[in-house]
C-alpha cells in the first residue's frame, strides 16, 4: 500500500499484517490520501492528485519552509539570520508575500542550498 500524509508531509509504503490498524491510527492524527491499495495496483501519478495541485500553488513557499526545516531552523531563526522580521518568513512560506532575487541568494546562502531552488521563476524539478 502507498499512503500520503499531506502535512507533514510523509509518503509511507506499507506492507504486512495490521495495515488497516496503522493506517487508522495514522489517520487520527493527520489528513492521510491512500494512493494505492494493493502492490498490484496500479499507480496514480502524484502530479493529478489534489495534493500535488495543492503544494504547487505555492512551490516556492513549500520548498522554502522544507529548505528551513531541514536546516533545523524556526521561522525566527531564520529570519535573525536574514535580518527580517519572523512574520515576513511566514508571508513568504505562505505565499502571502514573494521576494527578490537578492533576497533568494541570501537565503540559500543561510540554508545551504542551491539558489534555484528559491528564486522565483526557478526551474521546476
Amino acid at each position: 500500500m502507498l499512503a500520503l500524509v499531506k502535512k507533514p508531509h510523509i509518503e509511507l509504503s506499507i506492507h504486512g499484517e495490521h495495515v488497516d490498524e496503522l493506517l487508522a491510527w495514522i489517520r487520527r492524527k493527520y489528513d492521510l490520501a491512500v494512493l494505492a491499495d494493493e502492490p498490484g495496483d496500479e499507480f496514480v501519478s502524484i502530479e493529478s492528485t489534489d495534493y500535488w495541485k495543492e503544494m504547487e500553488k505555492n512551490r516556492i513557499g513549500n520548498l522554502l519552509a522544507g529548505a528551513r526545516l531541514k536546516a533545523g531552523l524556526t521561522q525566527a531563526q531564520l529570519a535573525g539570520e536574514l535580518g527580517i522580521r519572523q512574520n515576513m518568513v511566514s508571508d513568504y512560506e505562505h505565499g502571502r508575500r514573494t521576494y527578490s532575487d537578492n533576497m533568494a541568494k541570501r537565503i540559500s546562502a543561510v540554508l545551504k542550498v542551491k539558489e534555484e531552488h528559491v528564486r522565483y521563476g526557478g526551474e521546476k524539478h
